[in-house]
């Protein structure tokens, strides 16, 4: 019996081709791509999906070994895709960081700051709660299933080979942006509210009664009534924020 082994090389190549896609995104997303997650980890979740979605997608590749320049252009191509997509999915949970950095703010403490696990660095303590609140509830929710999604409709969206629309990138993430710092001020417009009339009541209190230590009495209180509304209005805010992931997940996977 003889085995050919002359289609390897190109099997070889559109397995690269898959995992740069599929590894880049990993890297990117947000519950996986964190700096607290092993990379040995990320690295079997990469190759366990490009395994999966090389039989899939794998007569999308033209490859022709000959030639090193049609090859690297591919290569690039996917890098690029990879990081679309999941620099989207990192910029919209960026909205829960926006919501936690006016929380503190408003609550008086935008000074008390943590080492986020996800990113290794410094960042507020009600902006890395609020995340990591979101990481979990979207793993719980399912809605993980609708970024494979993403990248198995990713296939017809960003055809291998073709022309990358750099306008329609821009526009997506351009769009991503600003949608997410906005519905990070709404999930924080509770607080906003509270903040405004908290302090223009200790301004008239200072005024009617000059000797009183207004800052020694509002600062507690201040924080205490901000842990009681973020108590009841937590659900809602988290509600808000997996609609708006969800609507962003389904633009991305169209055909699922």
């Amino acid at each position: 019996m003889r085995i050919d082994v002359s289609v390897l090389p190109a099997l070889a190549m559109a397995f690269m081709l898959v995992f740069a896609r599929i590894g880049t995104m990993v890297m990117l997303l947000p519950g996986l791509g964190e700096m607290s997650v092993p990379v040995r980890v990320r690295l079997t979740v990469a190759l366990v999906l490009a395994a999966i979605f090389l039989p899939l997608h794998r007569q999308a590749y033209a490859i022709d070994l000959r030639s090193f320049g049609p090859v690297l252009q591919l290569l690039f191509q996917e890098l690029l895709i990879g990081a679309v997509l999941g620099l989207t999915a990192r910029l919209t949970i960026s909205a829960l960081s926006v919501a936690g950095a006016v929380v503190a703010q408003q609550l008086g403490l935008g000074f008390v700051t943590t080492v986020d696990p996800s990113q290794g660095q410094q960042n507020v303590i009600f902006a890395n709660f609020l995340t990591m609140l979101g990481i979990t509830l979207v793993f719980a929710t399912d809605l993980h299933y609708l970024v494979i999604a993403a990248l198995n409709d990713s296939y017809r969206l960003f055809a291998p080979g073709e022309l990358i629309r750099f306008g329609d990138i821009a526009s997506l993430l351009t769009r991503t942006v600003a949608t997410a710092f906005s519905v990070g001020v709404q999930l924080s417009a509770p607080f906003l509210v509270f903040g405004l009339l908290f302090n223009l009541g200790l301004g008239i209190l200072s005024r009617l009664m000059p000797q009183m230590q207004v800052f020694f009495i509002g600062l507690p209180l201040s924080i205490l009534l901000g842990f009681l509304i973020l108590l009841a209005v937590v659900g809602a805010m988290m509600g808000t924020f997996l609609e708006f992931l969800g609507g962003v997940l389904r633009e991305l996977a169209p055909y699922s």
